[in-house]
Parts: structure tokens; C-alpha cells; sequence
């Protein structure tokens, strides 16, 4: 104050929200986020269709996927997006479980909030709580063999029931388990470890997903450089390139003055004599086969075909990476450097129908799964679900152990939370049974996206559960409880740890922020739109509109 008169120290433009006001700002925001991938939980969840700025659509149940699409303009949102994404970075599913578990933590701690129970004592209780859930995990955990061929089946089966890949669960995920049992190793201290690096996805229409295959190799679809060239080789020289065969261009503008025929055909002669020289240094090496990043002259193109050599130009890096893990060969930057050391020994294989090349390394190893969807929808969601499946599987074979599914890990750890909480002093108790009542979301949700009646079957549960069946889960197919694991309801135990984890550091931080001081509107997006009303409204959602 001064002078009786208040000192304006912020910018007309800036906002500010304060105390209980900020708490229900972030809140309502991060539990909008939530509440709107709630109904594509679970083997009966729906899906999302999603339509950006430039017309594109896509349909999906994934997610981290749905997350990322929608045109989320919010501060406190975008942080519970991260948790989705690290989900998705650290164990490949449960993005949803994540999520959702976040936005119950946060709608519990309200009702605390609204006890008069201060903040700090909600986070202290939290983590007290998360910490306790996940050594229950360890507890309840089951130890698996990376050979253990059908667990692995059935946490595929899994990972891929409700999305776009169930269908063909049965196929698929004998696909996918084989997949990463082909790019497993075993390291030096007896553990095991899956290179994900060395598995590339191809997709093709036209198909049914029950025709996907498993190539052992990889699948590069490219057309040869000239209809002349041969295309089969059982054991070829291949050079991985990225250089182009083309003619040198200065690095500066520069222009050239032509007298006469004889001069503009001796410039002609010149480049030609270039590019020939470049092809020579490919023969001299004993190259069979050359991959190109770059581009190929069509005078070079002539004079490779002569020669018997088979080109593919434009291939892409990250077919050319795949490659370079398959054949064991070193990826050439520069012609004149290139020796018969560079080159590797390999099979190359022409489907004329698929216009696909199917290449194969004699020493090194690399696996393609070629899977197959009616439509661009289909196989897009059918690949999403497949990179989960395969990011669970490797991750179980890294980790082995298992938890049973259908939310008995979840009604069981909060079982053990409840009797945990009667340890905790002081207000910190409540908070730790409110992280029990939120891990109970998951089963809740599960019964109420398959239209089950989502109370009865949770008093089942925890009945099963008070009685000794900590295996106990729900199948939404029978509406019953029922054993998960012995109907082979299976999930890794290191995506539930990461779930709980990044759910309650999420929230914690969430609820650790008192005040919000912002330059403009509540967005992120710099925008001139008035929307982020300090009186605890969402702000700027973008596209999600105001049922967020």
C-alpha cells in the first residue's frame, strides 16, 4: 500500500489465482483430462475419434495417443498429459490406468481439502501411500521365465484386448511373443535384455490382421531404381549408403559461359565421366546390392544395371539404422572411402505383389513384423495396439514378474493400504485411505465401460479378497469375479508401479501449487482468447470444450 492507494507490481494483462480458488482451477483441469480417456478403459472401452486442425482423423482407444491428439490449452492439463507420456516412455501400457488413477487422487484430496486438511498433509499421505503400494506390487508379484512362452502369450493377449488387435489376439500375440523372444539376449549377470532397436513394424492394407507375418530380416518398401536390374540374391554384397550417386554441385551459385557445341559437350562429358567413376567405385568394392539414402542420377541408375547391381534409392534412415542392425554393416557417408570391408553378406528377396524387398543377414540379427489391416484406420489402431503388446512383453521378460489383471492387483493393494492406514498417525491417515479408494477407480471403471453394475461387482471383489483369493478380478466378458491369473488376465508388474508412481507424483504436484500468476490467459498457447477465468474455471481447453 501507499498512501492508503494499492501498488499495482503485475501488467493489465496478467492473472492471478489464489488459495482454494488456484486448487479447484488445477484440479477441475486435471481431472477433465482424465475423466475424458475414463470410457476407453478396459476389453469393452470405447474409442475416441479424433480430427485435427488439417482434416486428419484418427480412431483409437490408446491413451497416451488421445492425450496427444486433443488440443489441450492448459497449464495444470498438460502436466497430467506428462504423466500419460512417461507412462507410455518407461513401461509402453497402462497409460490409461495412469491417468485415470491421477484424476481420482485428485477428486479424493478435494473432498480432504474441503475437511480442512491442509495440503501438505494430503502429498505427506500420498507418498507415504504410493511408496507402501508399489512394495505391495513386489509382494504380489509373480516371478516369470523369459522362456515361459505362454505367460508371455497371455500378457500379450492382454495388452491387446479391447483394442484394435483383438480380433486376432490368438495370432497376434504369438507374433508378438516370438518377436521379442528374437531380439532377446542374455547379458553377462544372467539377466535378460530385449533390444527393441533390432524389431521394425511394416503395415500394408488390403488384409486381414489374422495374415500378419514375422520376417526374419527386415522389409523395405522401395522399388529398384531401374526395371533392368536384378532383384534375387541368395548371398549379395550389400552396401548401406548414404551418400548420393549423383553429380558434385558447388556449394556456391555459380553460372557457366558456353561458346560453343564442343564446350557444352565436354562439360556433359565431364559430369558423365563423374558419375561413372562413382558407379566404378561401387563395382570395384564387389557390391551386389546398394541402399541409397540419397538420390541416384538416372545416368548412374543406367550404368548400375549395366553392371548387374541392384539399387534402391530414397530408402529412409530409419530403415537404413534397421538395416545396419540386421546385416552387421556400416553405413557409408563417403564413396571415396568405400572398401569390400563395407559391404555385408545377406539374402535379398523380391515380393513383386507387396513391393517389398525382404533382406536377410548372415551374422547379425534383426526381426520385421508385417502386419496386415482392411483399412488405413484399422492397421494405424492395429499397430498402436501391437507396439503396447510388444513394449509389455519386453518389458516382462526385462522384469519378470506378473500380476494378475482384471483389477485384482488394484482391490488387493488397497486391502493392504486400508490395514496400512490404521499405522499412519495423524491426518496423514486419511489421505493414505483415500489412495486406496482411488486405486479402486480401476476395477469401477472396467464394470461400468462394459455396462455391469459397478457396485455390486466391487463388493464382490473385496469379499474375494478379505477371504485370501488376492487373484481375484473381474471378467467383463461373464460379468463375474473370477481367478485372472488362471484365466490367463495377466499384466507386468513394472507398468503398475509406474502407474501408481507417476499417478500420485502427479497429483502431489498438483496439489502443492497455491497460486498462479500468468502474463496473459490461463493457456499455453500465447493466444489473444479471453478464457482463463480466475474463478476456478478450466481456462483455455482448446478442443475439448467446456463439458471437460
Amino acid at each position: 500500500m501507499q498512501q492508503g492507494q494499492p501498488m499495482i507490481i503485475m501488467g493489465e494483462d496478467a492473472q492471478r489465482v489464489q488459495d482454494k480458488d488456484a486448487q479447484e482451477y488445477n484440479i477441475s483441469a486435471a481431472r477433465g483430462v482424465a475423466e475424458s480417456v475414463r470410457s476407453t478403459l478396459g476389453p469393452k472401452g470405447m474409442d475416441k475419434m479424433l480430427v485435427n486442425s488439417m482434416g486428419d482423423v484418427t480412431i483409437t482407444n490408446d491413451g497416451v495417443t488421445i492425450l496427444q491428439e486433443m488440443d489441450i490449452d492448459n497449464p495444470t492439463a498438460e502436466m497430467v498429459v506428462e504423466v500419460a507420456e512417461t507412462q507410455e516412455d518407461e513401461a509402453g501400457d497402462g497409460t490409461t490406468s495412469a491417468v485415470a488413477i491421477a484424476g481420482e487422487l485428485l477428486k479424493n484430496a478435494q473432498d480432504l481439502l474441503e475437511q480442512d486438511i491442509h495440503p501438505t498433509a494430503v502429498i505427506k499421505g500420498f507418498n507415504l501411500a504410493s511408496e507402501y503400494a508399489r512394495e505391495q506390487v513386489d509382494e504380489v508379484a509373480t516371478a516369470v521365465d523369459p522362456d515361459d512362452t505362454e505367460t508371455l502369450r497371455n500378457v500379450a493377449e492382454t495388452s491387446m484386448t479391447g483394442k484394435g488387435a483383438e480380433l486376432d489376439k490368438d495370432v497376434l500375440a504369438d507374433l508378438v511373443v516370438r518377436a521379442v523372444q528374437g531380439v532377446t539376449v542374455e547379458a553377462d549377470d544372467g539377466s535378460h535384455v530385449v533390444d527393441l532397436a533390432n524389431l521394425n513394424i511394416e503395415t500394408r492394407t488390403g488384409r486381414a490382421a489374422g495374415e500378419s507375418r514375422l520376417l526374419s530380416g527386415a522389409a523395405i518398401d522401395k522399388d529398384p531404381v531401374h526395371e533392368d536390374m536384378p532383384t534375387d540374391f541368395e548371398a549379395a554384397d550389400i552396401l548401406l549408403l548414404n551418400d548420393p550417386i549423383e553429380v558434385e554441385e558447388a556449394d556456391v551459385d555459380t553460372s557457366v559461359n558456353v561458346d560453343s557445341p564442343d564446350q557444352l559437350q565436354k562439360f556433359l562429358d565431364q559430369e558423365e565421366q563423374q558419375l561413372r567413376e562413382k558407379v566404378d567405385q561401387i563395382v570395384d568394392s564387389g557390391a551386389d546390392v546398394v541402399f541409397c539414402q540419397k538420390g541416384i542420377d538416372d545416368l548412374a541408375q543406367h550404368y548400375l544395371a549395366k553392371e548387374g547391381v541392384l539399387a534402391v534409392r530414397r530408402t529412409k534412415k530409419s530403415d537404413l539404422t534397421f538395416l545396419k542392425n540386421v546385416l552387421g554393416a556400416p553405413i557409408v557417408t563417403d564413396l571415396d572411402s568405400l572398401t569390400a570391408d563395407d559391404l555385408a553378406v545377406g539374402s535379398v528377396e523380391r515380393d513383386d505383389d507387396e513391393e517389398l524387398f525382404y533382406v536377410e543377414g548372415e551374422d547379425a540379427h534383426g526381426v520385421t513384423l508385417l502386419l496386415y489391416g482392411t483399412t488405413d484406420h484399422v492397421v494405424d489402431e492395429l499397430e498402436r495396439g501391437i507396439q503396447d503388446a510388444l513394449d509389455v512383453v519386453s518389458t516382462t521378460v526385462s522384469d519378470g514378474r506378473t500380476l494378475p489383471g482384471g483389477g485384482a492387483v488394484e482391490v488387493e493393494i488397497a486391502r493392504r493400504l486400508r490395514d496400512y492406514a490404521d499405522s499412519v498417525e495423524g491426518r496423514e491417515q486419511l489421505a493414505v485411505e483415500a489412495f486406496a479408494d482411488s486405486l479402486e477407480l480401476i476395477p469401477r471403471v472396467l464394470a461400468e465401460n462394459a455396462g455391469l453394475d459397478a457396485i455390486d461387482l466391487l463388493v464382490d471383489l473385496r469379499a474375494a479378497h478379505e477371504a485370501g483369493d488376492q487373484n481375484a478380478g473381474l471378467d467383463v466378458f461373464a460379468g463375474e469375479v473370477v481367478n485372472t491369473a488362471d484365466a490367463g488376465v495377466v499384466e507386468t508388474a513394472h507398468a503398475k508401479e509406474q502407474a501408481i508412481a507417476s499417478a500420485a507424483e502427479a497429483a502431489n504436484l498438483v496439489l502443492k501449487i497455491d497460486d498462479i500468476i500468468s502474463a496473459g490467459d490461463l493457456s499455453t498457447s500465447g493466444g489473444d482468447d479471453e478464457g482463463g477465468a480466475p474463478g476456478g474455471g478450466m481456462g483455455g481447453m482448446g478442443g475439448m470444450g467446456g463439458a471437460m
